[in-house]
């Protein structure tokens, strides 16, 4: 068996970044840039309006004398207007200055009488509530960065700069192969001894939030052959493999040797940890194959653990560091020491709590967890408000 963090350097070590790809902007929210964009154009292209009120030349006023309003400019008007001094126009926010004008005045503070403008700002000066030609980014300058991460504001940034496509690197394709004679479809009736499969729903869902929409699911029995012919196809259509069930060392666990007998390179076989003990990773060429335990909690933990920095990985999303912290804990906990525990637990932010029912097979505490905790391995006791390791899941 291997440790931790030797999996994880392993794992790394053998992810292949895929090529980037062009992708509709409306789709991208969520990816990452593989490339620098810059901006086409200035923004704004004109100068605006910051907000609704009266714009004028500042030098031209003399601070006492009203203005005469003498024409008004709506957002989107296309026709440029000229004032002359002592002229104001009625603006509005994000119309283009008149020629002529340098200054807007809020409308709150100012009067109006018989078009006669009386501004009462008395904090105004030259250049106010303008928007200059390119104060927001200049042409050519960089818009952002490559290995920015794509944001609802990132996306709204390059829509308003005319993008329509932008380079990023794609979600991986996933094949999930679901192995055993005991699992029963939901809905179905279930026959003594049968329960009903749950791993590939979990693992869906826990796929969704990186926007993976290549999403592949094969049934096949404790049957070596039926086993590597599911996977066989499975490598095919896919970037990255994940196989639930049959890992371990039992007379029915065929799946260690169907993923050889299919070409797969063993990457690493068992890991000092609970749960997920059995678990496999392997190569494929740029595929990486995951065998991952057939109890329900072990399947999601392993997930989360080595499936989803895999992901992060090949998406070159930025993020994923960040949804580890160290918190204190509420509770004493021991634990023999030899392997590391990934613990079920709930965290406010501020400190997290061990959740009861740890056992592998056991998702409902799973269902009220929002974190795992990483207890090291050669460890045994820690005392409440000690910090350990959180790895956030949602």
């Amino acid at each position: 068996m291997i440790d931790v963090s030797t999996a994880l350097h392993i794992l790394q070590s053998n992810t292949s970044v895929p090529a980037p790809a062009m992708l509709p902007l409306q789709e991208a929210t969520g990816f990452t840039l593989a490339a620098d964009v810059k901006a086409p154009r200035n923004m704004p292209a004109f100068r605006q309006s910051a907000m609704d009120g009266y714009a004028f030349d500042y030098a031209a006023w003399d601070k006492i004398s009203p203005l005469q309003i003498a024409s008004e400019v709506a957002a989107g008007a296309t026709k440029v207007m000229s004032l002359l001094a002592g002229q104001a126009a009625r603006i509005f926010t994000g119309a283009p200055m008149p020629e002529g004008a340098d200054t807007v005045v809020m409308q709150e503070k100012t009067s109006v009488t018989d078009k006669q403008l009386h501004v009462l700002d008395t904090a105004l000066q030259a250049g106010s509530n303008v928007r200059p030609i390119g104060s927001e980014i200049g042409a050519d300058e960089l818009a952002l960065p490559a290995g920015t991460l794509l944001t609802p504001a990132a996306t709204g940034l390059l829509a308003a700069l005319g993008f329509t496509n932008v380079a990023v690197y794609p979600p991986p394709r996933v094949s999930i192969v679901v192995t055993g004679n005991e699992l029963q479809t939901p809905g179905l009736p279930l026959a003594p001894g049968q329960v009903y499969e749950s791993n590939s729903w979990s693992l869906r869902a826990a796929l969704e939030p990186w926007r993976i929409k290549e999403v592949t699911v094969r049934h096949a029995p404790d049957d070596p052959q039926q086993i590597v012919a599911a996977l066989a196809a499975a490598l095919e259509e896919a970037d990255i493999l994940l196989v639930t069930g049959g890992v371990s060392v039992g007379d029915y666990d065929y799946v260690a040797q169907s993923l050889t007998a299919c070409g797969v390179e063993t990457l690493f076989h068992r890991i000092r940890q609970k749960p997920g003990k059995p678990l496999f990773a392997g190569r494929k060429e740029d595929k990486i194959v995951f065998g991952l335990p057939g109890n329900p909690s072990s399947v999601l933990t392993c997930f989360y653990e080595y499936v989803r920095p895999v992901i992060a990985w090949r998406m070159q999303h930025p993020g994923h560091d960040s949804s580890i912290r160290k918190l204190p804990l509420t509770h004493d906990h021991e634990k023999p020491p030899g392997l590391t525990h990934f613990l079920k637990a709930r965290s406010d932010g501020q400190e997290v709590t061990l959740l009861t029912g740890q056992e592998s097979y056991k998702l409902n505490t799973f269902a009220l967890a929002n974190c795992l905790v990483a207890l090291d391995a050669d460890r045994g006791q820690w005392k409440a408000g000690e910090e350990v390791a959180v790895h956030f899941i949602s």
